[in-house]
């Protein structure tokens, strides 16, 4: 299964925020396994950045964005990505550059936390423990 990671179960598994790292972290462990292929923005990097270095400083930042480069698909985000972000007519502009990520890369599903703000997306959006519960 192709899917795309909201930024935040991405932070909620660098940054061990509880509750939700330890679903976070089997989401990743899933994916570190094969059993699900991962995608994240090119933008998700920025902001992965950002809060990683406040926490980690910038060494420790650079080294999660290089685990997430080696470990995770990026999607590309251009100019018809964020067009068609856009045009979703969202409050969330970073959730719609996602959902315009996720259907251009025609991704089976979201896994996110806020269910609500991919509520406009035309796959499914799941929790990490939902999907995991999924594949069983």
């Amino acid at each position: 299964m192709r899917v795309l990671l909201d930024t935040n179960i991405i932070l909620d598994h660098l940054l061990e925020r509880k509750p939700f790292a330890e679903d976070a972290t089997a989401l990743f462990n899933t994916i570190k396994a094969g059993q699900i292929e991962g995608y994240i923005t090119a933008t998700t990097l920025t902001d992965i950045f950002y809060f990683a270095r406040k926490y980690k400083g910038v060494e420790g930042a650079k080294q999660n964005i290089a685990d997430l480069l080696s470990l995770m698909h990026i999607c590309q985000v251009d100019r018809l990505i964020l067009e068609s972000a856009l045009a979703l007519d969202l409050n969330d502009f970073e959730d719609a550059v996602q959902i315009a990520c996720a259907i251009a890369s025609n991704l089976e599903a979201v896994i996110s936390r806020d269910r609500q703000g991919f509520a406009q997306a035309p796959m499914p959006t799941y929790s990490p423990r939902d999907i995991i519960h999924q594949l069983g």
